[in-house]
C-alpha cells in the first residue's frame, strides 16, 4: 500500500514549520509533463474507489472490521495535500465505491433508481467530507483533524437532507471489532473518530518513514495508530454482560411472510396469521415443557398490517394469541386514524386488559414510509405511488412496563440515529426491542447491516437487544454484543432466552452528543487554522 499510495499522490513537497504545503512547484506532479500527470490523476481516483470498495467489505455479513483502517488509509493517501476541488472528486468516488455496493439493497423491489439516487446523494456528501479532509492534510497533527472532520461528514448525513440517513457509519461496521468497547465512552461518534483516526495515522507513518525520518515526529504518528487501539481496549470493562436488576425470560416472535418482496403488503391477514399461529404453538410448547414459558413476547413491526382498533377480526386473532401465551406482548401494527396520517405503532396487549399503551414510531423513512417532493419524485419513479398515504412520527419514547421489567421500543429504521436509541434508554428502558420488518428486501445483506447497528446499539448502552422481524434474521443480543441465538430467514420461529436487566447508564448514555460535539469542534478548529494562516500569509504579502 505504501508504494502504490505514493506514487498516486506523487513524492511529497516538503513541510514547512505550519505542516506540509500542497502542490508545491518543484512537485512531479506539477512538473511531469501533462500526460504524466493525467495519469498520476487516474491512479488517484482508482484508489480512491478501491478505497470505498475496501470500506464496503469492511461491513457484515463479512467479518472483515480490520479492512476499514487500510481502507481509509488508502483514501488519505489519495487526499493528502490535495486541492478543495480534487479532494471533493476523490471522495466522491471513494464514497460511490463504498455506498453502490452497500445500498444495493434499496433497489430490490423497485428497480435501481432509488438505489443509484439514493447512493449518489449519500456519496455527495462523502465527496464534502473529502474536501475537508484534504484542506486540514496541510496541517500538522493534521490525522486528528482528518479524523474529525470524517466524524463531522457522518454527522451531516445523519441530519440531512429529509432527516438523514446513517447507515454506513464506521461505527456499524465494527461490532467484531477491537475498537468496539470505544462506543461504551463515547458513542457511536467516538467509535467511528477511533477506527478513521488509526486508518490516517497509519497512511501519515508510511508516509514519514518514506520522506521525512525521525523518531520524535514517527513516535508521535505512531500515537494515532496506538491511541484508538489502546483506549478500545482500555474501555473493555465498561462492557458488561451482568445483570444488575435481576434476570426474565423474553420472547421474540418470527411469524415469516407468504412471499418475498413488497407484495407480502397485500396479504396482511397472512401475515397477522403467521405471527399469532406461531405465538399460540409457542404457548402449546411450553405448556408441553419443550420451551420455558416467557414474562413476555415481542412481535415484529408490521406484524400486524390491519389496523386491531378499526378491525374486529384483527383484534380477535391477536387477543386470542395473546391469551393463549398468557403474558404482555408487544404488537407491530399499522394504525389508520380516519384523518391524518397512518402511524407505525408498537401495542402493548395485556392477556386481561387487551390494548394498553402504545408507541408511535419517531423516525419515519423518507421515501419509504413517506413521500417527500411527492410530484417531483414520481417524474423518475411510478413505485412512489406505493405509498399512499405518508406515515406521521410520534413524539415520545415508548418504555413498556412488560411483567415488571422496563423494555425500550426502538422500532427499525430508528436503530440508525443515536439519538433515538439513547432517548429511550434514558427514559427507563432495561432491554431495548428493535422490532423490524425487512421482508422488503429479500435475501440481501440489509438484514445483516441492521443487525450489525443492533449490536453496536447493545455495548453503547449496555443493554440487552431482542430483534423480532418479520422475515429474519430476528435474534437476541447480550449487552456485550454477542448473539446468543438467531433465527433463519423467511423460516417461522419463536427465540426464548433468559436474558438480564440492567438499569445503569455507560458513559456513552451519560454524555449523549457532547462527544460528537466535541469533535466537530475539533474540526472547526482545524479549518479555523487554516483560515489564519491563510489571512496571515495575505497580510504578509
Amino acid at each position: 500500500m505504501s508504494s502504490s499510495v505514493t506514487r498516486a499522490t506523487g513524492n511529497e513537497p516538503p513541510q514547512s514549520a505550519d505542516g506540509p504545503r500542497a502542490e508545491a512547484a518543484d512537485s512531479p506532479a506539477t512538473t511531469a509533463p501533462a500526460a504524466q500527470r493525467r495519469g498520476y490523476g487516474l491512479l488517484r481516483a482508482g484508489l480512491a474507489a478501491l478505497s470505498g470498495v475496501l470500506l464496503y467489505l469492511s461491513f457484515p455479513p463479512r467479518p472483515l472490521w480490520w479492512l476499514a483502517p487500510f481502507a481509509l488509509a488508502l483514501l488519505a493517501g489519495c487526499l493528502h495535500g490535495r486541492r478543495a476541488r480534487a479532494g471533493f472528486g476523490l471522495g466522491l468516488l471513494s464514497g460511490l465505491g463504498f455506498l453502490l455496493p452497500l445500498l444495493s439493497w434499496t433497489g430490490e423491489e423497485v428497480g435501481p433508481v432509488p438505489w443509484l439516487a439514493l447512493s449518489t446523494l449519500e456519496a455527495v456528501l462523502i465527496g464534502l467530507t473529502g474536501l475537508g479532509i484534504a484542506l486540514v492534510s496541510r496541517l500538522p497533527a493534521w490525522p486528528l483533524f482528518a479524523a474529525a472532520v470524517w466524524v463531522a461528514g457522518e454527522a451531516l448525513r445523519a441530519r440531512a437532507p429529509f432527516g438523514g440517513f446513517p447507515w454506513g457509519k464506521l461505527a456499524f461496521g465494527q461490532a467484531d471489532g477491537v475498537f468496539t468497547p470505544l462506543v461504551a465512552l463515547g458513542g457511536t461518534p467516538l467509535l467511528s473518530f477511533g477506527v478513521a483516526l488509526c486508518g490516517f495515522g497509519l497512511y501519515e507513518a508510511l508516509r514519514i518513514a518514506r520522506n521525512h525520518p525521525g523518531r520524535t515526529t514517527a513516535a508521535l504518528t505512531a500515537l494515532t495508530i496506538a491511541a484508538p487501539i489502546g483506549a478500545g481496549l482500555a474501555a473493555r470493562p465498561l462492557v458488561s454482560d451482568a445483570a444488575e436488576d435481576g434476570t426474565v425470560v423474553a420472547a421474540v416472535i418470527q411469524g415469516n411472510v407468504p412471499r418475498l418482496g413488497l407484495d407480502f403488503n397485500s396479504q396482511r391477514r397472512a401475515v397477522l396469521d403467521n405471527h399469532a399461529k406461531r405465538t399460540v404453538q409457542l404457548a402449546e410448547d411450553v405448556r408441553a415443557g419443550r420451551a420455558p414459558k416467557p414474562d413476555f413476547v415481542v412481535w415484529p413491526e408490521n406484524s400486524s398490517d390491519l389496523d386491531p382498533y378499526a378491525e374486529p377480526d384483527a383484534h380477535d386473532v391477536i387477543d386470542r394469541a395473546v391469551k393463549a401465551i398468557g403474558v404482555p406482548v408487544a404488537i407491530g401494527a399499522v394504525v389508520a386514524p380516519e384523518t391524518g396520517p397512518l402511524r407505525n405503532t408498537m401495542i402493548l396487549w395485556d392477556p386481561v386488559k387487551g390494548p394498553t399503551v402504545t408507541y408511535d414510531k419517531r423516525k419515519i423513512q423518507p421515501f419509504g414510509e413517506r413521500i417527500p417532493m411527492r410530484s417531483v419524485v414520481r417524474l423518475f419513479s411510478s413505485d412512489v405511488d406505493r405509498v399512499r398515504r405518508d406515515f406521521g412520527p410520534g413524539k415520545d419514547p415508548g418504555v413498556f412496563d412488560m411483567a415488571g421489567s422496563g423494555v425500550g421500543m426502538v422500532t427499525c429504521f430508528e436503530a440508525a440515529f443515536d439519538d433515538a436509541v439513547r432517548s429511550t434508554v434514558q427514559d427507563g428502558a432495561q432491554v431495548i426491542a428493535v422490532p423490524s420488518n425487512n421482508a422488503t428486501f429479500g435475501r440481501t445483506q440489509m438484514t445483516y447491516q441492521q443487525l450489525a447497528m443492533d449490536r453496536i446499539r447493545a455495548v453503547e448502552h449496555s443493554r440487552t437487544v431482542l430483534v423480532p422481524v418479520t422475515s429474519g434474521v430476528s435474534a437476541v443480543i447480550r449487552p456485550d454484543g454477542r448473539v446468543v441465538s438467531q433465527t433463519k430467514m423467511f423460516t417461522a420461529d419463536a427465540l426464548v432466552a433468559e436474558i438480564p436487566l440492567r438499569s445503569g447508564h455507560t458513559p456513552a448514555t451519560v454524555l449523549g452528543p457532547l462527544p460528537e460535539y466535541a469533535l466537530l469542534l475539533l474540526a472547526a478548529g482545524g479549518f479555523g487554522r487554516l483560515l489564519a494562516r491563510r489571512i496571515g500569509s495575505r497580510r504578509a504579502a
